[in-house]
């Protein structure tokens, strides 16, 4: 199985989970280097080591960087690199992100020290210039020290101008902390970033590399904690995690007594399949018995019944003209999922008015997403909704753009207006629910770019419902199932990937 894209130099496993906003980050730089007994300047050569330990753990036999230095602290960093590689023997090219005496009359502090520490030396292999748009990379290997994550809009026009250099030299980036112009929070790009192929990030994780576009420009994300997990836990008390990036302790299910029976596994109802949208149902069916549902019924319309019979004997299967007729089933389950292929005409309305009185736990999704929207009604039972960004934008009034800019803080957003525990899908999806710390699932790629993954993440979570786990713990572990069986499928290439190879990776899962 593949692992997350995120590896870590600390032991402290709980603690490369963790993930912490920049204004955060900021005191946790402060804390460490206190417990530790250290100046802030030999923190950045802590940094620095790690980065040049990473370089030779990644491109071993490499002997020449570039590296890209702003006048902040991130560019100290890119600078006492420098000074590193040159005694460990590299030839470094150091690219100044202005004309070099503005540049020097521009550092402060940490970024100062590393300047001339790097300058108390003579080093022939050491080339220094300003940027030019003309100029060669000269190394095998682009190191970004250009900006922080301090970052929150569009870089300005000198910056971007290097952005894009490092982007077209056809030279792998290794980004030092987070990818210039990427918004260390949110993930959220506004102009230009660097495409790194790596990040090595330091002190504690930042969300904007796991999730929203920051994914694409990241790379593969490992984390260098400089000591942090370390220091007396007490000391962290003030500073909170904006989330956690989810992985679950094997096994994920408990294990089946010889004597269990079907009956206590749960019996999951799924609702949807209006005309032509047969598939949509079918698949979160499927995906809730290979998620070890112990029943999993459908109520669909009437013309759909046999087809779903022969592609799927399992299913108990109910077909339907209007609500009235849907009761009986809805009484008999123990979870609803409503949405996939639901339609919004009349049948579909009257079949989401049932579910919500039956008073069972609910999980919503897709066009029953659309009608409560509309009809402004309200669950009143325990309840998972799974809206992708264009659903959350319109659940919330807001442009897609604006959901994509911040995803954490709409997927708060959709918990706080709707009361539910939220899913808000996508690379890096986040799961919210009232007083849990949100967590962030890491699994997936892009085949699963496909038509319905959504139904079949609705049906996994539906049957860990089921099966006794609460809605947050269900949405949380089904997310993360959903995305390593698409990474399982995945294997034979991502192109052409569809929803079934995923569900058939769902069995042995959940049996891990």
């Amino acid at each position: 199985m593949q692992n997350p894209p995120i590896s870590s130099d600390s032991q402290d496993s709980g603690w490369s989970s963790k993930l912490f906003e920049a204004q955060s980050l900021k005191r946790l730089d402060e804390l460490t280097a206190s417990e530790r007994h250290l100046s802030g300047f030999s923190l950045m050569q802590e940094a620095a080591t790690a980065l040049l330990r990473h370089v030779q753990q990644h491109w071993p036999g490499m002997s020449h960087l570039s590296i890209v230095a702003g006048a902040g602290n991130n560019g100290g960093d890119g600078v006492a690199l420098a000074r590193l590689a040159l005694e460990a023997g590299f030839r470094v090219q150091l690219i100044l992100s202005d004309e070099p005496n503005a540049w020097q009359q521009s550092l402060k502090g940490e970024a100062a020290e590393a300047w001339q520490w790097l300058q108390s030396s003579s080093f022939s292999a050491l080339t220094i210039g300003g940027f030019s748009e003309t100029l060669a990379v000269e190394g095998d290997l682009l190191i970004d020290a250009l900006l922080g994550i301090g970052i929150q809009g569009a870089p300005r026009a000198s910056a971007a101008a290097i952005i894009r250099w490092m982007n077209s030299s056809q030279v792998p980036v290794l980004a030092v902390d987070v990818p210039s112009g990427v918004n260390a929070d949110t993930g959220h790009v506004v102009g230009e970033a660097v495409i790194a192929a790596r990040t090595l990030s330091f002190i504690a994780m930042k969300p904007g590399l796991l999730t929203g576009t920051g994914v694409a420009h990241a790379g593969v994300v490992s984390l260098a904690d400089l000591g942090a997990a370390t220091i007396n836990s007490s000391r962290h008390a003030g500073v909170k995690p904006q989330g956690r990036v989810f992985a679950p302790f094997a096994p994920y299910l408990p294990h089946r007594s010889a004597d269990s029976h079907k009956g206590q596994f749960g019996h999951v109802l799924v609702v949807g399949g209006n005309l032509g949208m047969a598939g949509a149902a079918l698949l979160s069916a499927r995906a809730a018995l290979r998620s070890g549902a112990g029943l999993v019924s459908v109520v669909t319309r009437e013309t759909h019944v046999p087809a779903f019979i022969t592609a799927q004997p399992e299913l108990m299967v109910k077909g339907v003209r209007n609500g009235l007729e849907a009761i009986d089933w809805m009484t008999r389950c123990d979870v609803i999922l409503i949405g996939p292929g639901l339609g919004q005409d009349a049948w579909a309305e009257q079949l989401l008015q049932q579910a919500l009185a039956a008073k069972k736990p609910l999980v919503i999704d897709a066009d029953a997403l659309t009608l409560l929207k509309q009809r402004g009604w309200q669950p009143q039972t325990p309840w998972v909704m799974t809206p992708h960004p264009g659903e959350a934008a319109r659940l919330l009034d807001v442009a897609n753009r604006d959901i994509q800019a911040d995803r954490l803080f709409h997927a708060k957003a959709l918990q706080q207006q709707y009361h539910a525990v939220v899913v808000l899908k996508g690379k890096g999806s986040w799961v919210v629910d009232k007083s849990e710390l949100p967590r962030l699932v890491t699994t997936g790629n892009p085949g699963m770019s496909a038509p319905g993954m959504g139904d079949a993440l609705a049906g996994v979570i539906a049957a860990l419902m089921g099966q006794g786990f609460s809605g947050f713990e269900a949405a949380s572990l089904g997310a993360y199932l959903h995305g390593v069986a698409g990474d399982e499928a995945s294997k034979g290439g991502q192109r052409g990937m569809v929803t079934s190879d995923l569900i058939e990776q769902l069995r042995p899962l959940v049996n891990a």
